[in-house]
């Protein structure tokens, strides 16, 4: 971790993201933000199940404490699997949850964002896997605090039409993580997006929030880190 955010900082990276608490002085070290952190449930096991309302709120609730103490901007939450779910009682499932601890994150100045992930290739069965899925929460919820994780990697899987999907969601979206499609390699000339413009388009929506590399190097890490850097800055 040491040698990753030394690098980071010396390629221009702001932050570094899903880091553990204990980890945070290390990121803080070479001036790196912890974006996006640990905030409550895992990906098959989310907000979706009413009786997991009770333990994802003490433990988002004890995250967002130690998030806002360390004045971390971001903590990652989950709808969970489906399991024979409908997503309409998903929805209002994640809504309810949610709004269980939203005021809590507003009143810490921390903001939860909710991952939206591609159950096509990667994540078989997750239930917020569509934009639209996400928003309905959103909306339902009502917070300033609680947003989504559009991961462009996977809602480029699942729905294509990245920019006009973001422009018209920008108020629904706190994060962003990038990854090439197909494969999650490298941003390169190998991948489907040009991510070149993609950035322009978040870039001129004056997004203030933090773009995340989560892409599965196949050559030298910290080059092909660079690389990203220097392609989504605009």
């Amino acid at each position: 971790l040491d040698d990753l955010c030394r690098n980071a900082a010396r390629i221009g990276c702001a932050g570094i993201d899903l880091i553990n608490h204990d980890e945070w002085p290390t990121a803080r070290k070479y001036g790196l933000v912890p974006a996006m952190t640990p905030g409550a449930g895992t990906i098959p096991d989310g907000w979706n199940r009413r009786e997991s309302h009770d333990r994802l709120e003490k433990e988002m609730r004890e995250n967002i404490d130690l998030a806002a103490a360390a004045k971390v901007p971001n903590v990652i939450t989950f709808s969970g699997s489906r399991r024979g779910q409908a997503d309409e009682e998903g929805k209002q499932n994640c809504i309810e949850g949610l709004k269980r601890v939203s005021k809590y994150a507003e009143d810490k100045g921390v903001t939860i964002c909710m991952e939206l992930l591609n159950s096509k290739v990667d994540h078989h069965d997750y239930q917020c896997d569509h934009t639209a899925f996400g928003v309905d929460v959103m909306k339902g919820v009502d917070s300033p605090r609680v947003k989504l994780l559009y991961d462009i990697y996977h809602m480029q899987i699942m729905e294509g039409d990245i920019i006009r999907t973001i422009r018209n969601n920008i108020q629904f979206i706190g994060h962003f993580h990038t990854g090439g499609v197909p494969g999650r390699h490298e941003l390169d000339d190998t991948q489907e997006l040009q991510w070149r413009t993609v950035s322009k388009a978040i870039a001129d929506l004056n997004f203030q929030g933090f773009m995340a590399h989560e892409f599965v190097p196949v050559r030298d890490p910290m080059t092909s880190l660079a690389e990203a850097v220097k392609l989504c800055t605009v």
